[in-house]
């Protein structure tokens, strides 16, 4: 059969076939010798046509798998008519060169098969988005026709591909010159072509946009190139013609252009559930129907071990829908949503890809009686309903670490996957790999951050007697992390109760640590029972501690976080509450009546900063049921709004103090509902309480002897008055021995003082400064058991100073309270009583 069509050519039209220009070749026989080599592959690898023709190929190439030989690899092509994708060549100089390699077989008329090798660098445009390794490892995989030409342009070798191309048989091609069998002046003009290369003799690329009419089709673009081959004496042995689709290659780049906005797309947080729906919508409709993205269960959560590749047996991981995208609105082929789980039956070729680590495809799904598919109901009846007939399965890989797999199907597309298709996914996947591994490294360090932090937080408030508490924290969003805010509400002697919130700057798990080092510095600290303005003097003095224990060098001082604090103590017997800040936001203060205020607290300098200046406290009297909010400023600092907007917002939540607590706290937090925080917010709410008078009973005696005495008698007559006579005796003996401390060891008068709350405190006061101390009698001594004695009776003891003395006081538990406790007030009036300062 004749062809009589003709080939029209644009001379000097050059096409954007990089893929042929960059291209570098090289024609070796079946033994793997050099026959043929090209100036472009003298460019890359350094080595010259007499350097490489008649020697082995292994001199560039190197075996293809570790300890393979020349003759192996020869053999593996021939099986598989070829090879293509990414190695590595030696260069001259000792360099190894990333290539993307092709390796076709080529047919002659003396029935001798030869090899040509083409290469191009994938690193020589390092500074596209696309890689070159992408690039060049998509393009080798694209059909190409290749005929190899003598100097009389005679085609001696051509390989399977180049009659898809134009519809002209290998036999009829063989021996034949271009213009033989596509006679015209067209031919002619590339035969013309052919011999300005030849005597040339450099391997300089023709492209030209050209149009070959075939019997197989429609008409369709190609890009033909002529490069000259050179014998060991570098003469011309004859021309390499390659003729590629520009439609598949035109494809391929629209492809490598969504690698591209990948780059930039995927992974712009730290949500694998984001990062996985983009992954989805990349590649839909861009080569598949249906995407399916599934994690293992420890990425979204960031907990657990992760799979290992290879390490999967008979029972599967667990996966999580976590992506899916479609060209069917509503995404029908998917049974389950995402989040949801996703059950895989054992013979599913998901088990294989686990067991092996690599892609499944399957160009034609199978869907035959006795697949895999009658194991899985739900699948087969989404496969037969929505016409799936091409697959492929890409693991989620990093390392050997399996993060999921991701589905790809065809429905609508009746072209099957083609090995270009599975090249472009598992780079897409592999891309989507390393966004989610940081993101689930990220997600894991948030996790054991938030551990950390809900477990160095309170449990459970004790507000006592004082007051009554609720408290909310919202940790900040993954892209922000957690931070170190914490809060507390500290009980301490007289009934009173500290009340502590605190910010550490910075997030993380670092932020959390630190926050638990100095919640438990508070802690310390506020058993010396110091003032508030005192307290953060000494909290600041061990922030800067910390800061040069953890600093490598005084440098890397500045690089150490600081904190915020602000420490109040309310005392119910008298209804104050003192308070000092450091640097941080003063509270809200909520009246009875729901009028809110903001004390003008002194700001003093965050923690750790080290100016020096004394901390000042401020002390105010709150009225019975009078609400405080302390918080971080993450509950008053937003970007719609400043710090000023912000706490207003807060006091026009809280005015409505005949809320419960947890109402209240509720209201407080409705801005941060269902939206992420940037920060991490904390509020604590407290209502006051206040002792009523007839559980308190104090009295001052004068410094002599029996004031002891006096002591035990008022004390015991009062516990009688409370219905405690079974606290009598060790109540009677504790005050013995503080009054009889009292008078030896202090000044002025003495006070003695008792509560009745949810423990019995009583307190023994004096003009005295220096604090008494337990310590260890020896036989031969006659005194100094004193306050160990008290230390036995009682559940803990200790000393406090206030404005002109101290108070040594000890604690007894309370037993369950008599169903009808007597009146409460003194069982009798004394010869002299006197009240005890309100401070004491």
């Amino acid at each position: 059969m004749t062809t009589t069509s003709t080939t029209t050519m644009s001379l000097g039209d050059r096409m954007h076939a990089s893929e042929v220009s960059e291209s570098a070749f090289a024609l070796f026989d079946e033994q793997g010798t050099t026959v043929g080599w090209t100036q472009a592959a003298e460019r890359l690898t350094g080595y010259s046509a007499g350097d490489v023709v008649g020697r082995s190929a292994a001199l560039v190439l190197p075996a293809f798998d570790e300890g393979q030989s020349m003759s192996a690899f020869v053999e593996r092509c021939r099986a598989e008519h070829g090879w293509s994708g990414v190695t590595a060549v030696s260069h001259r100089d000792g360099r190894v060169l990333d290539v993307g390699l092709r390796i076709s077989v080529l047919h002659g008329r003396d029935g001798i098969a030869r090899r040509l090798m083409s290469m191009s660098d994938v690193g020589a445009r390092s500074g596209e988005a696309v890689s070159g390794a992408v690039r060049g490892a998509l393009l080798t995989r694209a059909p190409i026709g290749i005929s190899i030409r003598d100097p009389r342009l005679r085609c001696f070798a051509v390989n399977d591909e180049m009659e898809t191309h134009d519809g002209i048989a290998r036999d009829r091609r063989l021996g034949r010159r271009f213009t033989d069998v596509l006679p015209g002046v067209k031919a002619e003009a590339l035969e013309a072509v052919m011999r300005q290369v030849l005597r040339s003799g450099t391997t300089k690329v023709h492209e030209y946009r050209t149009w070959l009419p075939t019997i197989l089709g429609p008409e369709r673009p190609f890009a033909v190139s002529f490069s000259c081959l050179q014998g060991a004496d570098g003469r011309a042995l004859g021309l390499c013609v390659i003729s590629v689709d520009v439609t598949e290659s035109q494809l391929a780049r629209e492809r490598l252009t969504v690698l591209t906005h990948a780059g930039a797309r995927l992974g712009r947080t730290l949500d694998v559930m984001q990062t996985s729906q983009e992954l989805a919508d990349l590649a839909v409709p861009l080569f598949a129907d249906f995407v399916a993205v599934d994690l293992e269960q420890s990425v979204p959560f960031g907990e657990g071990a992760p799979v290992r590749i290879g390490q999967v047996g008979d029972r599967l991981p667990v996966f999580r829908r976590a992506g899916l995208s479609s060209i069917r609105p509503g995404v029908p082929e998917s049974p389950w949503a995402r989040g949801e789980p996703v059950p895989l039956p054992p013979g599913s070729p998901v088990a294989a890809v686990l067991a092996a680590g690599r892609s499944h495809f399957e160009p034609i799904l199978d869907t035959a009686p006795g697949t895999w598919i009658d194991q899985d109901r739900p699948r087969a009846r989404k496969i037969h309903e929505h016409g799936m007939h091409s697959l492929m399965i890409v693991p989620i890989r990093m390392r050997r670490a399996l993060l999921g797999v991701v589905v790809f199907t065809r429905t609508k597309d009746p072209v099957p996957f083609q090995e270009a298709d599975l090249f472009l996914a598992e780079e897409l996947v592999s891309r989507a790999a390393v966004s989610l591994d940081n993101a689930r490294r990220y997600a894991r360090e948030q996790t054991a951050a938030l551990a950390l932090q809900r477990n160095l937080l309170p449990h459970r408030l004790r507000g006592g007697a004082a007051v009554e508490t609720a408290s909310r924290y919202l940790p900040a969003d993954l892209d922000h992390g957690v931070g170190g805010d914490w809060f507390d509400v500290i009980p301490l002697s007289g009934a009173r109760v500290a009340l502590v919130v605190g910010d550490v700057v910075g997030h993380g798990i670092d932020a959390a640590a630190t926050m638990g080092r100095l919640r438990t510095a508070v802690h310390t600290l506020a058993d010396t029972e110091l003032p508030p303005e005192e307290l953060l003097a000494h909290l600041d003095d061990t922030v800067q501690r910390l800061a040069e224990a953890d600093a490598g060098s005084p440098e890397d001082m500045a690089a150490v976080v600081g904190a915020t604090c602000l420490y109040a103590v309310y005392d119910p017997v008298t209804r104050r509450c003192t308070m000092a800040s450091a640097g941080h936001p003063p509270p809200a203060i909520v009246d009875p009546q729901g009028r809110v205020s903001f004390p003008d607290l002194p700001t003093g300098a965050p923690l750790g900063i080290g100016l020096g200046v004394p901390f000042e406290a401020v002390e105010l009297e709150l009225a019975e049921g009078t609400l405080l909010a302390l918080y971080t400023d993450g509950l008053v600092e937003a970007r719609g709004h400043d710090i000023e907007e912000g706490m207003r917002l807060l006091g026009t939540a809280l005015a409505t103090p005949d809320r419960s607590l947890a109402e209240l706290c509720d209201r407080a937090m409705e801005p941060f509902a269902g939206q992420a925080a940037c920060d991490d917010v904390t509020l604590l709410l407290v209502r006051t309480r206040a002792l009523s008078p007839t559980q308190v009973a104090s009295w001052t005696l004068p410094r002599d002897q029996s004031a002891v005495r006096r002591a035990r008698n008022l004390a015991a007559g009062q516990l009688s008055a409370w219905g405690l006579e079974g606290l009598e005796e060790p109540t009677k003996l504790i005050v013995s021995e503080l009054v009889t401390n009292a008078i030896r060891h202090g000044t002025g008068p003495i006070g003695v003082r008792l509560i009745r709350h949810s423990v019995l405190t009583c307190e023994v006061s004096d003009a005295d400064l220096c604090a008494p101390r337990s310590r260890s009698a020896r036989i031969v001594d006659e005194s100094g058991r004193g306050l160990f004695l008290v230390s036995q009776l009682s559940r803990r003891w200790g000393s406090r100073l206030v404005p002109g003395g101290k108070v040594v006081w000890a604690e007894q538990a309370i037993g369950p309270e008599p169903s009808h406790p007597r009146e409460s007030g003194p069982a009798f009036e004394p010869e002299e009583q006197w009240t005890v300062p309100t401070d004491v």
